[in-house]
């Protein structure tokens, strides 16, 4: 996953922490993908005058919600429960961060958000293939597997946008940054049956 440049790489033994309470982290799981669509549906309502920006988080919510739905069909298909909403502490961490570093212009409101957007797929993507590695369920290790490109295909979207409109701004110092930012974080969760935890 060096394409990510995620500093801290997830223990394996993580999975052994999932494998526990499949019926949580497939919650968990489908809560983050409309979370997603939420968040990219929120950028495009902010930036409306970027049509090509629209267009491909138009199609990018659309395949989080699909995959909203395919998480909700498995859960279905093995009798469990798709429970409540769960909060996401590692996004919030990122969140706070988000809007503790924006200097109030609409670029930089911009740019942060696709750092943060960016960020979360990045770490997403480097778990679900943890998961389809390592986890015993077979059925589980393909859908992460498929999962995971997708998630890396939505990080390098967000990552693409951020170098375009980011006029003004130096973006590949913000993202060492973010990344630095994120290992701090990162270093505190691994131990939970959820997508970040």
């Amino acid at each position: 996953m060096s394409v990510l440049r995620l500093k801290l790489p997830t223990d394996p033994r993580w999975v052994n922490i999932v494998e526990k309470n499949i019926e949580e982290i497939l919650t968990d799981h489908a809560w983050c993908e409309q979370k997603a669509a939420t968040n990219a549906i929120t950028i495009i309502t902010n930036n409306s005058e970027h049509q090509d920006l629209v267009q491909d988080l138009l199609a990018l919510a659309k395949e989080e919600i699909d995959h909203f739905e395919q998480v909700h069909n498995i859960i279905i298909k093995r009798g469990l429960k798709l429970g409540r909403e769960r909060k996401d502490d590692y996004v919030n961490e990122l969140y706070l961060y988000m809007k503790k570093n924006g200097n109030g212009s609409r670029v930089s409101s911009l740019v942060e958000r696709l750092l943060f957007s960016a960020m979360i797929e990045a770490r997403s993507c480097e778990r679900f293939k943890v998961l389809s590695e390592n986890i015993q369920d077979e059925e589980l290790s393909v859908f992460y597997r498929d999962l995971m490109e997708s998630e890396a295909g939505h990080y390098t979207t967000f990552i693409t946008y951020a170098r375009k409109y980011g006029t003004g701004i130096d973006v590949e110092k913000r993202w060492r940054e973010w990344i630095e930012f994120e290992a701090s974080v990162i270093a505190n969760y691994g131990k939970s049956e959820t997508i970040h935890g």
